[in-house]
């Protein structure tokens, strides 16, 4: 079964990463300010990468939300960058984006990959650019698809003091540390989460909602919200700390970020797009204060 989950968080074949794909930082020295920068932060010795966007509105005087995307395995920052679409809903939205790398391709996950602090690089990439970029620590986010995914999760649980909702596509509260009755946040995180009824690893994705459901006291929303499109089934649920768990059953679709356009990972079909859903539930969910 190990073997089983941990392909679960692969995604598709990564993006190139030659000098010419990445475009040049508008702030080399890492200065707040609006433009696509690329910035180290170090973190348990290691020097860690991100990619930074900031909208054209963004001032550095003024708090502004951040969401953290993360890449599925094998991938990059820059590929989760052309997948998710969220520099233009930032643009719209007015918000940061910050792309991490994860170290040879991957994430310390739920089930995979690799053995790097993960969790604490994303708590301390967050906290830096709280201090230096003047992001509002209420309204800070994490979404990710597959590996990425599955990480999300995990920094719900570790790390729930940081992030006041994380966004899930094809990715799971899947794994061996699941497995604990104790395994669960200790603040309010709330939850939107995307899994394709093709995808393989379906069955554990929608085994591992019902579990963080359960432990959260989770209670359906009434009146249960209708479908959005043929084919895709959303349920809304309240759970005992005020989080809000929502999840859309997409019948037709694999393991995919819905609506994205383009090659890899997408499913323009999908009926729903959930760069635009992730954003409006995460402009919803502030983290809750005291």
């Amino acid at each position: 079964m190990g073997l089983l989950l941990g392909a679960a968080a692969c995604g598709g074949d990564a993006d190139p990463q030659s000098p010419s794909a990445r475009p040049a930082s508008a702030s080399p020295g890492g200065e707040p300010g609006p433009g696509r920068h690329e910035l180290t932060l170090d973190h348990d010795g290691v020097t860690r990468s991100y990619r930074l966007h900031a909208p054209a509105g963004y001032e550095p005087g003024r708090p502004v939300p951040l969401v953290i995307a993360l890449h599925p395995y094998p991938g990059s920052g820059l590929q989760m960058s052309r997948l998710a679409g969220l520099d233009d809903v930032a643009a719209r939205e007015n918000f940061l984006v910050a792309y991490p790398d994860g170290i040879a391709g991957g994430f310390n996950a739920l089930v995979c990959c690799g053995t790097a602090d993960d969790v604490g690089f994303l708590r301390r990439l967050a906290d830096h650019l709280v201090d230096t970029w003047r992001v509002d620590p209420e309204r800070v986010y994490l979404t990710g698809i597959s590996n990425g995914g599955d990480l999300s999760f995990r920094a719900a649980v570790e790390a729930s003091g940081t992030f006041a909702a994380i966004g899930v596509a094809s990715g799971g509260f899947i794994g061996d540390r699941v497995a604990a009755a104790g395994y669960r946040p200790e603040r309010p995180v709330s939850v939107i989460t995307f899994i394709g009824g093709q995808d393989r690893y379906a069955a554990q994705f929608r085994t591992g909602v019902e579990t963080w459901r359960q432990r959260l006291g989770c209670t359906p929303v009434e009146p249960a919200p209708t479908s959005p499109a043929a084919g895709v089934g959303v349920s809304r649920s309240r759970c005992v700390d005020g989080s809000d768990v929502e999840v859309y059953l997409i019948e037709n679709m694999g393991h995919a970020w819905p609506g994205a356009r383009g090659d890899g990972m997408t499913a323009p079909d999908a009926g729903v797009v959930a760069t635009e859903l992730i954003w409006e539930f995460f402009a919803a969910h502030p983290r809750p204060r005291g």
